[in-house]
């Protein structure tokens, strides 16, 4: 026997009542479902784990391939002399 549980603060997608959607597992159908037993809505997901795409290659997950085009230079900073107290 499955046990059908009701979700706390959940609200129906169709008629927007609070309180009314119930949920529950088959694990023979490895499907989840759900129904809200004010409007009789009902729906149904699946459990399983599907492999994901691998990640698409962005400027921003890929490696450097060259060095920098910029020299490094060392920059000196000159107080301003007309705020040095002596």
């Amino acid at each position: 026997m499955t046990v059908k549980r009701f979700i706390a603060g959940a609200v129906c997608p169709r008629c927007s009542e609070m309180d009314k959607i119930r949920a529950w597992r088959s694990d023979e159908e490895e499907k989840q479902y759900r129904e809200c037993i004010s409007c009789g809505y009902e729906d149904a997901q699946s459990t399983k784990i599907e492999a994901q795409s691998p990640e698409l290659p962005t400027r921003v997950n890929t490696p450097h391939t060259s060095e920098p085009a910029a020299e490094e230079m060392v920059i000196n900073f000159i107080p301003n002399p007309g705020t040095t107290k002596h």
